[in-house]
């Protein structure tokens, strides 16, 4: 028996690993960043129809080819309340089925594409300026290292073969499938990604150190731990998305089972459906169709498990809620994004234009309350823009903060543009609400100190007001429609202006002709400012979508 040299095996294993799981990370997000539009269209049409759920989570994951990045977006959505129970589970187990597109993949025989891709995919990176060409650049080259740690990992496994140790071990897989599940789950958990454990899987059986059984049951393993990412996700999360990454758990689970009943018949009709002797060695040692058979095993377990659970997905959420009870408390603060989905920037920025739109709700609500509260003069409303304007704040930093950590992900020209947009908007928005908070403690010392306006510069400020409010909800729906950009109208900020000038002058008369006191001329004019400085804010936004901010 020849001795194996450990130190080599070490790290010819932890090479290829690291070679696979960069070469992976890569391939996902140049296509996450080339397919970005198309992967928000997808969302869009997101339903709770279960069946179109299920499509949707094969569709994404075969895209971004990481079903843990998809369930983790999952819990991500569910936990900021745009998914009930039932609709992510259908997700997530469709994303169980494009997962195993990737050891689809694994099966072609390409390893002698590894080099040429690389050396392209480098090429391109270095030489190319165009963007799109760039994305590609990085799937080729994530392709090619995948495949090169793929090859490194078979050739480090071949002195496995002499080893006693291990091939006794092997056997007991074979002979105890419980055995092997419980080794892929946990080696599936340690290294966090299915896709490099069924590569290291179909390298295993690939030089002969395992035969089908075996590593069809590491494979049954596998799909366990892939559901340790989600869980881990769910951890401070609301009950709903902890519930989602359980259900994730226990329909994978319970597959497995009774897969386990049924394994030596479900492993007999994978050999009939695929071409090859699943047991065959070469004179090499090699097993030429062992790749194909365990990458079919993966595709039809996972679409088996979809049959079987699709129909029965609201059983199972009364499943998950029997076991995680209990009621969610009122949300605050933000809603609708998530540090899950920075991940996926794709997601996360659609996400943060939600975000950024309902904040928008609340600064023109702002406006309009003000104005009420000077004609109703009502101290409940002047404190209902306080509270407001300390959401606000709260919601401006809270956006800024994950738009920061946002801008350091991968980004598209498209997406990279559209956070800076929202950056400024996000300013713009803030001040908005503090000019409607001033306005407001305008009006409560007009309140208490018992100020009183003139009819006419009653009349004068209704007009404005309305002018400001329409510009605001007018520019800020613009800007919340997107697709920048385009033309939009500002000829409201230019009549604010005028009427300022105008009303202050107005103003000035009725005070010198005695219609009017110096205390409520002094507030007149702050109110006239500030509906002025709003306008400002507007047509700040506006330049945005027309693109001549600077």
């Amino acid at each position: 028996m020849e001795s194996i040299n450990w130190v080599a095996l070490i790290c010819g294993l932890a090479g290829g690993l690291g070679l696979f799981l960069y070469g992976m990370k890569l391939m996902s997000e140049g296509l996450q960043k080339s397919a970005g539009d198309r992967l928000r269209l997808i969302l869009e049409k997101l339903t709770a129809n279960r069946v179109i759920g299920a499509v949707v989570g094969m569709v994404i994951t075969a895209i971004i080819q990481s079903s843990s990045a998809t369930t983790v977006m999952v819990v991500g959505f569910v936990n900021a309340g745009l998914m009930n129970l039932s609709q992510a589970l259908s997700v997530v187990l469709g994303a169980n089925v494009g997962t195993t597109i990737t050891a689809q993949l694994i099966a072609f025989k390409v390893g002698e594409l590894a080099l040429p891709a690389i050396g392209t995919g480098v090429f391109l990176k270095m030489f190319s300026k165009d963007k799109k060409v760039q994305y590609y650049s990085e799937v080729i080259l994530g392709f090619g290292m995948l495949f090169l740690g793929l090859t490194i990992m078979k050739d480090t496994f071949v002195p496995l073969r002499q080893s006693t140790l291990f091939h006794e071990t092997f056997v007991n897989f074979s002979t105890n499938p419980v055995l092997a599940v419980i080794a892929g789950t946990l080696l599936t958990m340690i290294v966090q990604s299915s896709s490099a454990t069924i590569g290291i899987t179909i390298v295993l059986a690939t030089t002969g150190l395992i035969d089908f059984p075996a590593a069809a049951a590491l494979v049954l393993g596998e799909n366990i731990g892939t559901t340790i990412t989600a869980n881990l996700a769910a951890i401070g999360t609301n009950l709903t998305a902890r519930r989602a990454a359980l259900g994730h758990l226990l329909f994978n689970l319970i597959g497995v089972i009774y897969m386990l009943i049924f394994l030596k018949f479900f492993t007999h009709i994978v050999d009939a459906i695929t071409p090859g002797d699943a047991y065959l060695l070469n004179s090499d040692g090699v097993n030429p169709f062992i790749a194909r058979h365990i990458a079919n095993f993966h595709t039809l377990f996972n679409i088996i498990n979809l049959i079987v659970f699709l129909p029965i997905l609201h059983l199972l959420a009364i499943v998950c809620k029997k076991i995680i009870k209990g009621t969610d408390k009122k949300r605050y603060g933000l809603k609708y994004i998530d540090d899950r989905f920075i991940s996926t920037p794709s997601m996360a920025v659609v996400q943060a234009k939600k975000e950024v739109e309902r904040m928008s709700a609340i600064a023109i609500g702002m406006l309009k309350l003000s104005k009420n509260a000077f004609y109703k003069r009502d101290i409940e409303i002047v404190n209902t823009i306080y509270e407001m304007e300390i959401n606000i704040d709260h919601l401006e930093k809270d956006i800024l903060d994950y738009l920061v950590k946002l801008f350091q992900q991968p980004l598209g020209d498209q997406s990279s543009g559209e956070i800076k947009d929202m950056m400024q908007v996000l300013h713009d928005l803030e001040k908005i609400g503090d000019y409607a908070e001033n306005i407001a403690s305008y009006i409560e010392k007009s309140i208490d100190n018992q100020l009183l306006f003139s009819e006419a510069a009653e009349a004068e400020l209704n007009i404005i007001f309305d002018v400001a409010i329409r510009f605001s909800e007018y520019v800020i729906g613009e800007y919340n429609k997107g697709h920048f950009p385009r033309p939009v109208d500002t000829e409201d900020e230019n009549l604010i202006d005028s009427l300022r000038g105008k009303y202050k002058d107005n103003h000035l008369s009725r005070l010198n002709n005695g219609i009017c006191t110096t205390g409520a001329a002094i507030m007149y004019a702050d109110i006239l400012n500030n509906l002025e400085k709003t306008g400002d804010q507007v047509f700040n936004i506006a330049q945005i979508i027309n693109g001549t901010a600077k």
